[in-house]
C-alpha cells in the first residue's frame, strides 16, 4: 500500500534510494532473497515505462544507450521505482541487440533488474520519406516487411503489444479522404493479423495530434474499416487532449478494442490547428513551447481520475505505460518527472483503481 507523502516528501525519500540503487552491483541477488512478488493474475493494473530517457552530464544530454553503465543506472531507477514493464521504439532494437548480444539478452538484463517483461514496441512513419507514404498502396509490402522484421527479431520474447501511428503526419496526407483511410486500414488489417496470428502479438493504433488519422471522424472511421481481431486501440491521454478529445470518452467507445495506454498530461490543447504544420508541430508549434508534461501537475489537462474509474468499471486487466515524452525540450529532468508520475499512481490514481 503507498503510504500518504506529500509529492515533495516523495521525492525527497526517492533521492536516496535511487542513489543507493545505482551503487548496487546488482540487483538480481536482492530480488532473489525476498519474498516472491504476487502472481500477475492477482493484480488488475500494471505498470511499465516507454524508453524515453536522457541524462544530464557535464557534456551535455547523454543517452543510456551510451554506455552499459548508464543503461544500468537507468534501469535501476525504473525498477526502484516499481515498474515491471519496459516498452521500446522499433528504431532502438538493433542498439539493444548490439549492446545485449540479442533481444533475449535484454530481457534476461530486465529480468536481473526486477522486470517483469519487455512489454512492446512502438514504430511510426510520421515522414513519408521514400516509399513510406502509407496512404499509397505500392508502399505497403514494404512497410510491412519492417514490422515482419521486428517481430522476428522479438521473437520468443513476451511481448504482448505492438503499437503503430496509422498514418503519417497531418500535413503530407491532407486533404484525408475516405479513400486513403480505406488504404491505411487495409495495411494495417495485413499487419495486425500477421502479428497475431505469427506472433501473438497485438498490433495497436496509437493516434497523435498531428497524425493523419486523429480527428473522431476520421478515427471513427478507421476502427469501421479494420479488422477488430486484428487492430486494436491505443489510448496516449496527452495525445488525445491535444486533438481536443476526451480520452474517457474514447475509452468507453472502443474499450472492447484497448490494448493498453500512454500515460502522460498536457497543459495545452491546440486551438490554433497547428496540427497542420510541417514538419513537427511537437517541435516547432509557435503557440506551445512544451506540449507534454508528467502526471501530477497543477496545469494537467488530462481526467486521470475519471479515466481510472472508466477503466474500473469495464474491469480492464493488463498494462499502463507511462510515457515522458519530450521532456528535454524544456530542459527538465526525465527522472525527476517519472519520479512524480509514480508518486501520483501510488497516492492518486491506486486509490481508484489497482
Amino acid at each position: 500500500m503507498a503510504l500518504d507523502l506529500t509529492r515533495k516528501q516523495f521525492l525527497k525519500q526517492l533521492a536516496g534510494v535511487t542513489a543507493a540503487a545505482a551503487a548496487l552491483p546488482s540487483l538480481s541477488e536482492v530480488f532473489a532473497a525476498q519474498p516472491s512478488a504476487p502472481p500477475a493474475s492477482t493484480k488488475n493494473l500494471k505498470w511499465a515505462y516507454m524508453d524515453h530517457w536522457s541524462i544530464v552530464t557535464p557534456r551535455g544530454r547523454s543517452s543510456p544507450y551510451a554506455s552499459m553503465k548508464q543503461m544500468e543506472r537507468y534501469v535501476r531507477q525504473l525498477s526502484v521505482l516499481g515498474f515491471t514493464g519496459f516498452d521500446t521504439f522499433n528504431f532502438r532494437l538493433p542498439a539493444l541487440m548490439g549492446m545485449f548480444g540479442s533481444m533475449k539478452g535484454f530481457e534476461r538484463f530486465l529480468h536481473d533488474h526486477g522486470f517483469e517483461k519487455f512489454t512492446g514496441v512502438f514504430a511510426a512513419y510520421p515522414d513519408s520519406g521514400k516509399a513510406r507514404a502509407i496512404h499509397v498502396r505500392e508502399n505497403h509490402d514494404a512497410i510491412f516487411a519492417e514490422f515482419e522484421a521486428a517481430m522476428k527479431a522479438c521473437e520468443g520474447l513476451a511481448v504482448e503489444n505492438f503499437v503503430m501511428m496509422p498514418a503519417n503526419t497531418y500535413w503530407q496526407v491532407e486533404p484525408v479522404t475516405d479513400e486513403k483511410i480505406k488504404i491505411m486500414a487495409d495495411l494495417w488489417n495485413r499487419v495486425g493479423r500477421m502479428t497475431k496470428e505469427q506472433h501473438g502479438v497485438k498490433l495497436s493504433s496509437h493516434h497523435e495530434f498531428w497524425c493523419a488519422i486523429s480527428r473522431p471522424e476520421e478515427i471513427d472511421k478507421f476502427y469501421q474499416w479494420t479488422d477488430p481481431r486484428y487492430v486494436y486501440y491505443w489510448c496516449d491521454t496527452a495525445q488525445t487532449v491535444i486533438a481536443g478529445q476526451d480520452p474517457t470518452e474514447l475509452y468507453n467507445r472502443y474499450h472492447d478494442r484497448t490494448a493498453g495506454f500512454h500515460f502522460k498530461d498536457t497543459h495545452n490543447t491546440d486551438l490554433n490547428g497547428e496540427y497542420h504544420l510541417p514538419p513537427d508541430p511537437e517541435l516547432i508549434a509557435p503557440s506551445v513551447k512544451r506540449w507534454f508534461w508528467e502526471m501530477g501537475t497543477p496545469q494537467g489537462k488530462v481526467d486521470f481520475p475519471k479515466l481510472m474509474t472508466a477503466l474500473k468499471q469495464h474491469n480492464y486487466r493488463g498494462w499502463i505505460t507511462v510515457e515522458h515524452d519530450k521532456v528535454d525540450v524544456d530542459n527538465a529532468s526525465f527522472a525527476e518527472s517519472t519520479s512524480i508520475a509514480k508518486w501520483y499512481i501510488d497516492n492518486v490514481l491506486s486509490k481508484i483503481y489497482t
